[in-house]
């Protein structure tokens, strides 16, 4: 059912609508201001938002432009009863999806909600589409943590707040990462990866900003760095808790000033790139120990992701090991396995030190090695990453 927000400060035009719309089987939310509608927009994921332009406290168009900073993608119609060309034109300037004067013709009020609810679905699946396209997994999993993972991406993607992700090894740490990217407004710009902990400290900084020619004895020629590479779209920094001290002070400087310098160059160069970063580290003992910046720490965390382990997540274990016999058996062109009940029991009881990862790993080596309906017994079995030992073990 869709859901949609009315915005009026007119209240016999609110229970008009609500009453027409409700009949229509629509789900139907309201707000007698623009401020409290823009706080239930911020709040609340909407289909299609109806927004009346005379109102006390903020009017339709401040509602549509501060709306459109967070929320890009909903449709917004606009309704005026003092509706005049250079107003409609305005409020689609503006980014309005439609404009309706008052009192509104029934029928083309819901054939424009028709297709702004059609505009909506064009654009998710598009966005599902481009993730299939990019190799990007769905983030699966139905407990509490996951469930809220998902919710503050749905929230935080459309802005360009920064995000710091934190979370052992094997989490899922990079795919929060994509799916943030993906959900944005910059989705279709690239995104760079860094992984801060594979590059030498030395070389850091020209991998982030790039290098001029004859900076250093091996730059025989100009490099563009992943900062350049990145303009207008995202840049996220993998490990970054094993980033070097200098390296972090122009990292810092390019988020405060959005202006970076190559290596060897004096010219500053502007750069638009919102920054998601990653680590595996607790950042706040790093600053204690002075391995890391206390500023650049704030400037990064404007919004925190835990990703749980999966030792805090036992739950989502058989969605996912189902599903990873599911893409590894059609990957490799192999009739897809089965788990029994008590193989998905021995999963729940593992130590998954190396977390979804190491889940991953064991489903394809149960593929390879185990039976069409693979038992408890085999998981228990094939856990065990020594081979000779685990077929020795099941001989006897």
């Amino acid at each position: 059912m869709a859901k949609l927000l009315l915005i009026d400060d007119e209240k016999s035009i609110l229970n008009t609508l609500r009453e027409i719309l409700e009949y229509e089987k629509y789900e139907v939310d309201e707000a007698s201001n623009g401020k409290d509608g823009l706080k239930k927009i911020k709040e609340n994921q909407y289909d299609v938002v109806l927004c009346d332009i005379k109102m006390p406290l903020m009017d339709g168009i401040e509602v549509l432009e501060n709306a459109k900073e967070f929320s890009h993608d909903t449709p917004i119609i606009m309704i005026s009863g003092h509706g005049t060309i250079e107003t409609a034109v305005e409020a689609v300037k503006k980014g309005a999806f439609d404009f309706i004067t008052k009192p509104p013709d029934l029928n083309r009020l819901l054939i424009t909600i028709r297709n702004a609810l059609d505009k909506s679905t064009l654009i998710t699946e598009t966005k599902v589409l481009k993730g299939k396209v990019s190799g990007v997994r769905e983030i699966l999993g139905e407990s509490k943590a996951i469930s809220l993972i998902k919710e503050t991406i749905d929230r935080v993607a459309p802005t360009d707040a920064r995000v710091l992700i934190t979370g052992e090894n094997g989490t899922g740490k990079e795919l929060v990462a994509r799916w943030l990217h993906g959900k944005s407004n910059r989705a279709d710009k690239p995104l760079i990866e860094v992984n801060c902990a594979a590059i030498p400290s030395e070389l850091i900084e020209s991998e982030l900003f790039g290098h001029e020619k004859g900076s250093f004895t091996s730059a025989i020629k100009q490099r563009i760095g992943k900062f350049e590479q990145a303009n207008g779209g995202t840049l996220f920094l993998d490990e970054i808790g094993d980033m070097s001290l200098s390296a972090q002070a122009k990292v810092l400087r390019a988020l405060q000033e959005g202006l970076i310098t190559r290596v060897g160059g004096e010219k500053a160069i502007k750069v638009d790139v919102r920054v998601i970063a990653a680590t595996n580290k607790n950042l706040k003992k790093e600053i204690d120990r002075e391995t890391f910046r206390l500023d650049l720490y704030h400037r990064l965390s404007v919004i925190e992701i835990e990703v749980p382990s999966l030792n805090n997540r036992k739950e989502d274990i058989k969605i996912l090991a189902e599903s990873f016999m599911e893409e590894i058996c059609t990957d490799q062109g192999m009739p897809v396995k089965k788990f029994s009940k008590d193989a998905i029991k021995q999963f729940e009881k593992i130590n998954w030190t190396g977390n979804i990862r190491e889940l991953h790993n064991i489903v394809e080596r149960l593929i390879i090695l185990g039976s069409d309906v693979i038992t408890g017994k085999e998981v228990v079995t094939y856990t065990n990453s020594n081979i000779g030992a685990a077929t020795n073990n099941k001989q006897k």
